[in-house]
């Protein structure tokens, strides 16, 4: 249970880098729930939206697939550590440059330095659009993991270019379920982020943000505003209808059969 896996916290074979100093950046807890932060130094205002639904497939479903020996892959600062730090009992940050709380720096176009199935759970988030060589990096995910583990990861889709010049894919829902199949993984979920209704408000709410004074209030305004008719019944009902033809971006999770060798 939940409670049994808090209690291995103590008995953890290896902490994050520098984790005393860690601190919540892109996601912090408001209101017993993990939700984006309003720093715009973490989080622009025009993202606000697609990182609060990020937020919530996390909170909701690591909970039941985080176990064990975790790598967050192409970790940053790690902003998902809040959320999954006490359903592990091993941390390992991986990430293309040393950071604060990198323990493992790796190119991840080419192969991971870890060995055969060294992790039960991988965190990919907001990374596989900036791998030169996704299929490279979905076989040595399917590699590392132990038989049983999990691979947990998001993607946007219907997204602005960001990061320039290292944003180089998007991936519909049917890549993202090849890739799985193809890696031997079995897909367990797989969820869109918003729908036509998401992706507008994420468009004009980054117009908006470039607006002086007035512009950034109202972007996130109008994200508030969406936010919570995304919730109502017409809402969620127009966002799964839609999703098929305009996702803001996906969730996934995919397991290695517990068979594999």
């Amino acid at each position: 249970g939940h409670a049994a896996r808090r209690s291995n916290n103590s008995d953890r074979l290896n902490s994050m880098r520098n984790e005393t100093i860690w601190r919540p950046t892109k996601y912090v807890q408001r209101g017993g729930r993990w939700r984006t932060s309003l720093d715009t130094k973490e989080v622009g205002v025009g993202s606000r939206l697609i990182s609060d639904a990020v937020a919530k497939c996390y909170d909701e479903h690591l909970t039941s697939c985080a176990r064990g020996r975790l790598l967050d892959l192409g970790c940053g600062k790690a902003p998902l550590y809040g959320i999954y730090r006490s359903l592990v009992t091993n941390v390992t940050c991986c990430d293309w440059a040393d950071d604060a709380h990198v323990d493992v720096v790796s190119d991840l176009a080419q192969p991971l330095p870890f060995a055969d199935g060294a992790f039960d759970t991988i965190i990919l988030s907001d990374v596989l659009e900036h791998a030169p060589d996704p299929a490279l990096v979905w076989r040595e995910m399917s590699r590392v993991l132990a038989p049983g583990g999990h691979i947990v990861m998001n993607v946007p889709f219907f997204y602005w270019l960001h990061a320039h010049p290292h944003d180089f894919y998007r991936f519909t829902e049917f890549a993202l379920a090849r890739f799985s199949t193809v890696n031997g993984l079995k897909l367990l979920h797989l969820e869109p982020l918003g729908g036509v209704v998401e992706v507008w408000t994420d468009l004009h709410a980054k117009l908006l943000a470039r607006i002086p004074l007035a512009g950034a209030p109202v972007a996130a305004l109008l994200q508030i505003a969406i936010g919570l008719w995304g919730r109502c019944r017409w809402g969620k009902h127009i966002a799964k209808v839609s999703a098929r033809h305009f996702p803001l971006g996906y969730f996934v999770i995919a397991q290695k059969p517990a068979s594999a060798c």
